[in-house]
């Protein structure tokens, strides 16, 4: 039986908080976990540097995120894991897929449309005011990093479900034009678990200042949570679901039989603050062994590195057989 191949990755521009790990992390580690699946998972530092100048940060967050990942159950023996800019083939591969993409598709994608509708919001002439490349073409390096390893499915938040969708409309274009080589892939959403909202109630980002950090303590995490917005209504008083954010944070660590009764107490009066005492132990109980071995990882990045370089070199031996393909596809080959 073929193993199902499933792909995904996060940007190192920042310290993983709580709405990467539910969205992203912890469905991709899962899916490791099953005999069924041939796993790559990657830290995507490439992609970090088109939003992030600051070189500190790139460099304190790709240990993060690495650690993050590790410490959360991911097994470097039975999965591929490295980091994006070890596989130098991806960027070929990236130039490639740019030359046959069409200018239409990119001008699409959300993020360069919401740039340009803020620079037009803000009465600038020119839509593209300091729009730079990057953030315009990155849908096309994500889809590198999507066919170089003929993934079969690839875990993502909702927001990032146009962004497979392009990789299959370019997989598509290049199938089609010279040679049938790429496989078009699926999303895969856990249906279970929304985009996580934040303490405000949008969604959970760092840009947005609303997150609530993996890596403190718990009487820190505590803290976090008890700055998630609420409203006035008193203990004893009937509250609903959807009154505050609080309630979509608890089921995506609590079982549906625990969110039922969540919703039961809320309903019977539960007071606000004794709700976040439960959702932050709720939390802290899930993450109480991850942050352990967290711990003593960051205190040797040396093991990191190792880890790494033997993933960068167990999926370099795949990307250089595949890149081979496209290039002899596209005319690129030997005289002779």
């Amino acid at each position: 039986m073929t193993k199902k191949r499933v792909l995904t990755g996060v940007t190192t521009t920042g310290i993983p908080h709580l709405g990467n790990y539910v969205g992203a992390i912890r469905p991709a580690i899962r899916a490791a976990q099953d005999d069924n699946v041939e796993s790559f998972l990657f830290l995507a530092d490439y992609h970090g540097i088109i939003k992030c100048h600051d070189p500190a940060m790139i460099h304190e967050s790709t240990q993060a995120v690495a650690a993050t990942w590790l410490s959360c159950g991911l097994d470097p023996e039975r999965t591929t894991f490295y980091r994006q800019s070890d596989i130098p083939e991806i960027m070929e591969l990236n130039w490639i897929l740019t030359c046959i993409t069409a200018k239409g598709l990119m001008n699409r994608a959300h993020a360069y449309k919401a740039a340009v509708q803020d620079n037009l919001n803000n009465g600038q002439e020119d839509q593209d005011h300091q729009i730079e490349m990057g953030l315009y073409s990155y849908p096309i390096l994500m889809t590198a990093d999507i066919l170089m390893f003929k993934a079969n499915e690839v875990p993502v938040g909702r927001d990032q479900i146009q962004h497979v969708e392009m990789a299959r409309d370019i997989a598509g274009r290049f199938n089609h034009r010279f040679k049938e080589i790429f496989t078009l892939p699926e999303v895969k959403i856990d249906e279970q678990v929304e985009l996580l909202v934040g303490l405000d109630g949008r969604k959970m980002s760092k840009s947005y200042g609303n997150t609530i950090p993996l890596w403190e303590n718990d009487k820190k995490t505590q803290k976090s949570v008890n700055k998630i917005i609420t409203n006035l209504k008193e203990p004893g008083e009937p509250k609903q679901p959807d009154e505050s954010p609080l309630f979509e944070i608890y089921k995506a660590f609590a079982t549906p039989s625990e969110t039922a009764e969540f919703t039961h107490m809320l309903a019977e009066g539960l007071a606000w603050g004794e709700a976040k005492k439960l959702l932050a132990a709720k939390i802290n109980a899930e993450l109480a062994e991850p942050r352990e071995r967290y711990a003593e990882l960051t205190a040797n990045p040396a093991k990191i590195e190792e880890i790494l370089q033997a993933g960068a070199a167990k999926a370099r031996k795949e990307a250089r057989v595949l890149l081979d393909q496209a290039r002899e596809a596209v005319g690129i080959r030997a005289l002779g």
